[in-house]
């Protein structure tokens, strides 16, 4: 009988003398490939807590369609990885499962909502870690742990239950390597009946054509998308990785994007009035996140004519963003503007301070995640305290392939698999 496709495939890989370098583990005479999927995908059997002691004790029945792909093809579940509270935040703490250390510096951040992933991914624990991303969610764990995440195209991957907001949640993969998030993606990706937004193309071969190279494309860098604010070192950090891409034999240039300036205010309407639990105030208002019930209050109140008039806008911003990347192969950017920080504060302590805006510090994100681009975070240094900074490539919608191969190119050119904290 033959093996299913990941266990054939991890079974393949496994032939070579660095047994610890892909996610094929040999047991028993089979390759298994351990899977942790985020506490916000819904998986039989399983406690699924959302992060919140709303959900506490909540079993599903079903698996999600993502989780059914990666059992039939061979992964085994180690257990759910954690989430900030409904997902709602870039920061690793929930009311319900507290802080997740960045094993690169306990107590410190480690991104979120797909913070248990990122986590697990960079102390290897497990090879395989799925993720979702509505405003960052698999990107920004990978950039404060230092290890590759990319967030497909929307649709790429079936997402069930659908998100209510506004289509710009997306499924993806954590990994340690790019071969093996490639891997993972194309297991996971597909048109499945449950999610009616998903693509109808099958995914390309994305493992088998990593390597066909990137000289020649026209690369885009944006240092800070004409607004966002960045702290030096990671500046600093990402403009140095930049320069591989001409090593690479790309045609780099710098640029200001037309659309960057339209995007603090969308987000900034649209995260709050996305957050509808105000349902759950009257029993459990006092033991969620306070900074998600401060965003879910700043949502209150707006008129269907105001949310009318700002998708309006935010139809306009995300046409803009098209037709920029019509010009362009790739756009590269720094994935995150800063290192990590305390997980008990929504913002770094040299930061604007708010009671929910956490998006100040990732301002890089949720534009790709309103136009459905695939985008990646690829480990692309340190700081002088030994914190990862990741770099953010981007392509046209549907181009998943585009970024997976400039992050394979880039991975080639500056290793980052080995580099792992000390556990």
């Amino acid at each position: 009988m033959p093996l299913p496709p990941l266990r054939r495939n991890l079974q393949k890989r496994q032939r070579g003398k660095q047994r610890w370098k892909s996610c094929a583990v040999k047991f028993a005479g089979l390759c298994m490939a351990f899977l942790s999927p985020s506490d916000l995908i819904p998986t039989a059997g399983v406690p699924t807590e959302y992060g919140s002691h709303v959900m506490r004790g909540h079993v599903p029945d079903t698996d999600a369609p993502v989780v059914t792909r990666l059992k039939e093809a061979g992964a085994i579940i180690l257990g759910k990885t954690t989430t900030s509270e409904f997902g709602w935040k870039g920061v690793s703490q929930s009311p319900l499962t507290g802080i997740t250390s960045n094993p690169w510096k306990l107590g410190f951040n480690e991104g979120a909502s797909s913070d248990g992933a990122g986590a697990a991914a960079a102390a290897g624990l497990g090879p395989l870690h799925q993720g979702s991303d509505g405003a960052g969610s698999i990107r920004m764990p990978s950039h404060f742990c230092g290890i590759f995440g990319i967030k497909p195209s929307y649709g790429r991957v079936p997402n069930w239950p659908v998100r209510n907001n506004d289509q710009s949640s997306h499924l993806g993969p954590l990994t340690r390597t790019v071969a093996d998030a490639a891997l993972m993606l194309k297991v996971m990706s597909g048109p499945h009946s449950w999610d009616h937004t998903s693509l109808e193309s099958e995914p390309e071969d994305y493992q088998t054509l990593l390597s066909s190279g990137i000289r020649g494309l026209r690369v885009a860098f944006s240092p800070d998308l004409g607004h966002a604010r960045v702290d030096p070192e990671v500046s600093e950090i990402v403009s140095r990785a930049v320069k591989v891409f001409t090593d690479l034999g790309c045609n780099v240039e710098e640029v200001t994007p037309p659309f960057g300036i339209e995007g603090p205010d969308l987000v900034r309407f649209f995260w709050p009035v996305h957050e509808s639990y105000a349902n759950y105030f009257p029993e459990w208002e006092s033991q969620m996140d306070p900074g998600l019930v401060a965003s879910i209050r700043a949502g209150q109140g707006k008129s269907a004519e105001d949310y009318l008039a700002m998708r309006s806008r935010k139809l306009n911003y995300v046409f803009q963003i098209q037709r920029f990347l019509e010009e362009w192969d790739l756009l590269l950017t720094p994935c995150v503007s800063v290192a990590a920080f305390p997980a008990d504060r929504l913002q770094p302590e040299h930061w604007p301070q708010d009671s929910w805006d956490w998006i100040s510090w990732a301002e890089f994100s949720y534009p790709f995640n309103m136009n459905g681009s695939p985008a990646a975070s690829v480990p692309c240094g340190f700081t002088a305290d030994g914190l990862p900074v990741g770099l953010q490539i981007v392509a046209r919608r549907f181009d998943d392939l585009a970024v997976l191969r400039a992050s394979a190119a880039f991975e080639q050119a500056s290793p980052w698999a080995e580099e792992r904290p000390k556990i």
